[in-house]
């Protein structure tokens, strides 16, 4: 198994960023060598555990009944897709996917109203921000997880998000590409709340363009097409990520001058005000408050055979904005034929 995955079984409280950080460091050792967080563990094989600061896991909150009972029915009623081996959720807006600080609710705790008579769970396959709404996969099996996992890792899914943004990029179709690192306040470095004000609190807890070289920057990729506008105000984009890091899309949004609507993150800087104080070019009245983010459409070969190609509709808040501006959610969309790599 993979060595991040070694490690969660054994020491659950250990954060994945901080073993990233000890693994970097040379703390962490596979058969006496240096090792990186997605390297593959066989039987046999020495790890070598530096001392760790961990706190003891506590015994999971055993719930009601009744309050399984709702989360199983709030999991059934986001199914989009639903076989033996697997699941597809339509994630609402504003649900946690994984526990966190302050955290109580959160679809990896609901997951565990569907376990059966072993204590056998679903398992998340990936994962989407607290308020990005869509497809999400969850396997039925710790198999079928690993299974998923491979593909996801072989970039054989093909992820398709829609989000609207503020003015319009130039040219309409386009690749980002960026190395991308995160910010000083985000991993273990998390200050506690209320140490710091809400604008230096946003400028730390968000991904950071970086360079070639730098500690932590990792390689990103995205294309992205201009499916409608409302010129100079909005656009409806479609994106494709070849990479998954971390708030990718947002920041590539905002590294091309388009930050997505209602994020709280990203998208605050002085020509973002500058723009949203000019009545020609600014956010149109009627548009919720609320991150414009949909992954639309996952797109996989299913690990038992045949293909796996799922499409999430717009959630309330963009479906009231694409009503409003006229766009068809039928259209072709532009992204189908941007590069698989």
């Amino acid at each position: 198994m993979r060595l991040d995955r070694w490690f969660k079984r054994r020491i659950p409280t250990l954060a994945l960023s901080h073993l990233a950080k000890i693994c970097r460091k040379g703390e962490v050792r596979l058969d006496g060598k240096r090792v990186e967080t997605s390297a593959r563990v066989a039987a046999g094989q020495k790890v070598r555990v530096p001392p760790l600061n961990v706190e003891a896991p506590k015994a999971p909150a055993v719930k009601r009944p009744e309050q399984a009972e709702a989360d199983a029915r709030a999991i059934r009623d986001m199914v989009l897709l639903d076989d033996r081996d697997l699941m597809v959720l339509n994630k609402p807006f504003g649900l946690a996917v994984q526990g966190g600080s302050g955290t109580k609710i959160h679809l990896d705790g609901m997951l565990q109203s569907l376990a059966n008579a072993r204590g056998e769970r679903p398992v998340l396959v990936h994962r989407l921000d607290r308020d990005t709404s869509g497809v999400l996969l969850v396997a039925k099996t710790r198999k079928m997880a690993a299974d998923l996992g491979e593909i996801f890792r072989s970039r054989a899914a093909k992820k398709i998000y829609w989000a609207l943004v503020e003015g319009v990029p130039r040219p309409a179709q386009g690749r980002i590409s960026l190395y991308l690192a995160k910010g000083e306040g985000m991993g273990d470095n998390r200050p506690p709340r209320g140490r710091h004000g809400m604008e230096a609190r946003r400028d730390i807890e968000k991904m950071r363009v970086a360079k070639h070289g730098d500690e932590d920057a990792q390689h990103s990729v995205t294309y992205y097409a201009v499916v409608d506008k409302l010129a100079p105000r909005l656009a409806w984009l479609s994106m494709k990520p070849l990479t998954g890091r971390t708030h990718q899309l947002r920041a590539h949004a905002e590294a091309i001058g388009c930050p997505i609507v209602g994020d709280p993150k990203y998208g605050h800087g002085d020509e973002d005000r500058r723009r949203r104080a000019d009545p020609n070019r600014n956010i149109p009245d009627g548009v919720e408050n609320k991150l414009h983010l949909l992954a639309r459409r996952l797109i996989l070969p299913h690990p038992k055979g045949g293909a796996l190609d799922v499409t999430a509709p717009l959630p309330p808040h963009m479906r009231k904005s694409w009503e409003m501006f006229g766009f068809d959610v039928n259209q072709r969309d532009p992204i189908l034929d941007a590069p698989e790599e």
